[in-house]
């Protein structure tokens, strides 16, 4: 069945001509001429049956749906342009798409990945965030790394580490003392991670503690939000001190609370069943679980 699709070059300029709201800008931009812009805009309307400009003596004004559809058209022309510039740019590689939580992947792997590419320069791995499950048959990932308890239908698991979040505070917030007990800790801001909802009351029950205000406090997607938060003064976080380790040494943050949060929930790398077969995959695998036992061997 025929798709219900306008051509590509109307689309291309609609899009400059909504974006400047200007004909002859826009062919300007496309070094074509302001009929041809005109004219191509003329055969998209009449493909729609919706008008998507007004015209006077003084220009060309938007419509309602022509501003809601050129949004939309340029989210879709700028994805194309992005995969057609990864296309372009792999030529043939071994190239890697890597879905990863965000602060382990800018706090953790991306020191590491040298190393990688060194022993394996034929093989680019690519990174984009990703802070929560989702289908690879919905997307163009090759594998995964999130944290979670490995339930994941359709994928081989491979644990990495674990978290054992310790309360860490800016010195200032610390002053003068060692360390805060969990009863000062339970009278201060604490700041909450959106992924680990109970965080907070699952470390004071370790205390043997029942804290009504334990999942108050301004929340934050990002372990790298939090660490900002809270070396800005704004209270007390739950981080794993691998993520914040040179925050620690440089001493911008300080452990608030020995104290640590067992779980049994921890770093994995999930590859899908139909990718478990590749080489590439494979080198990357036992090159990150070689890594990951270097840094935790306890695991």
């Amino acid at each position: 069945m025929r798709r219900k699709i306008p051509s590509t070059t109307a689309l291309v300029s609609f899009e400059a001509a909504a974006r400047h709201e200007s004909f002859t800008k826009a062919a300007h931009e496309l070094s074509i001429t302001q009929g041809a812009i005109c004219r191509q805009i003329a055969s998209l309307e009449e493909f729609l049956s919706v008008e998507l400009f007004r015209r006077s003596r003084r220009g060309v004004k938007l419509t309602e749906a022509g501003l809601s559809y050129s949004r939309r058209v340029a989210m879709q022309l700028d994805a194309v342009e992005r995969d057609t510039l990864s296309v372009m740019g792999q030529q043939g590689a071994n190239v890697i798409e890597l879905a990863v939580v965000p602060t382990f992947g800018t706090q953790w792997l991306i020191p590491r990945l040298k190393d990688f590419q060194h022993k394996h320069p034929e093989v680019t791995v690519n990174l984009t965030n990703r802070t929560r499950p989702f289908l690879f048959a919905d997307t163009e990932f090759d594998a995964a790394i999130y944290f979670g308890d490995a339930d994941w239908s359709g994928t081989e698991s491979h644990r990495l580490m674990g978290e054992n979040p310790v309360p860490v505070c800016s010195p200032r917030l610390l002053g003068t003392r060692t360390h805060f007990s969990v009863q000062e800790i339970a009278e201060l801001p604490l700041l909450q991670q959106t992924t680990r909802p109970y965080a907070w009351r699952q470390w004071f029950n370790a205390q043997h503690l029942n804290i009504p205000r334990d999942m108050t406090g301004p929340r934050y997607e990002l372990f790298s939000m939090l660490s900002q938060a809270a070396m800005h003064d704004m209270g007390v976080a739950l981080i794993p001190p691998f993520l914040i380790q040179r925050d620690l040494d440089e001493h911008q943050l300080v452990i608030a609370n020995p104290e640590a949060l067992s779980s049994s929930k921890a770093y994995y790398l999930m590859i899908p069943e139909r990718k478990v077969e590749s080489a590439s995959l494979h080198a990357f695998r036992d090159w990150l679980l070689d890594q990951s036992q270097r840094y935790s061997p306890s695991i």
